[in-house]
């Protein structure tokens, strides 16, 4: 399986409302719930309305379409990552997932996907 890394920083946030979030943003992704609205952008690209916000994450994805009938893919990663006491933010789309971790931690989780048979690419 492939992983690519991905060259941004990303912020993680709470936010009052989306007026001010860039959806044509490379990397945009909001979730709302009865409780809150989250967003996960690039963190140049934080708006002024932000409630909460944690800076310093990098991402990588697992490359390609994802079928719906595969299963344990995240799985494996977040198992692998919990086990090398690295935590990680995910984040699913329809084409695939996202795996974010605190910039400290980013290349020692490369060196371990690597380390576990992934091909990790830039």
């Amino acid at each position: 399986m492939e992983i690519r890394k991905l060259d941004d920083t990303f912020s993680i946030c709470k936010v009052s409302d989306y007026s001010q979030v860039d959806l044509d943003s490379e990397f945009c992704f909001i979730g709302k719930t009865d409780e809150e609205k989250s967003l996960v952008c690039i963190t140049d690209s934080v708006p002024d309305n932000v409630i909460e916000r944690d800076d310093g994450w990098r991402a990588f994805r697992i490359q390609g379409v994802l079928d719906f009938s595969l299963i344990g893919i995240l799985s494996k990663i977040a198992t692998l990552m919990a086990e090398n006491g690295i935590g990680i933010f995910a984040v699913s789309t329809y084409n695939t997932d996202y795996i974010l971790t605190k910039e400290d931690n980013f290349n020692k989780a490369i060196e371990i996907l690597s380390a576990a048979g992934y091909t990790v690419v830039s």
